[in-house]
């Protein structure tokens, strides 16, 4: 199998898969209503996830959905860690995504794509 870098290798992830928006910017966190998802927030239907679930997506406000960075998290409540791509986010939004991120039991890392 050809090798393929890491952000082409992303890019062809989610260019095969539907986005799914389950959580919209605005809406309250399932288990903590005092969290609100400050953009819209879901996952790419036919992936996996460390958790089971389909791999995480963030959606900032750039029509173009690109694949602007991504979050390594930690959560010490569930005992997992996690990718998370964030898709058309600005500078300013993928850090405040990653203050959110940052909370309660969570720890996470931003890196931008610098290509």
């Amino acid at each position: 199998m050809e090798h393929i870098p890491f952000w082409q290798a992303l890019d062809a992830l989610i260019a095969g898969a539907k986005i799914v928006i389950d959580r919209p910017a605005g809406t309250q966190h399932p288990r903590y209503p005092d969290s609100i998802y400050p953009y819209d927030y879901g996952y790419l239907a036919g992936t996996i996830a460390s958790d089971g679930g389909g791999i995480d997506v963030w959606v900032g406000s750039l029509p173009d959905r690109r694949l602007t960075g991504i979050l390594c998290t930690i959560d010490r409540f569930k005992q997992d860690t996690e990718i998370k791509l964030l898709l058309g986010c600005t500078p300013a939004e993928a850090d405040i995504i990653c203050r959110v991120q940052n909370s309660g039991a969570m720890s996470a890392l931003l890196i931008l794509r610098q290509e």
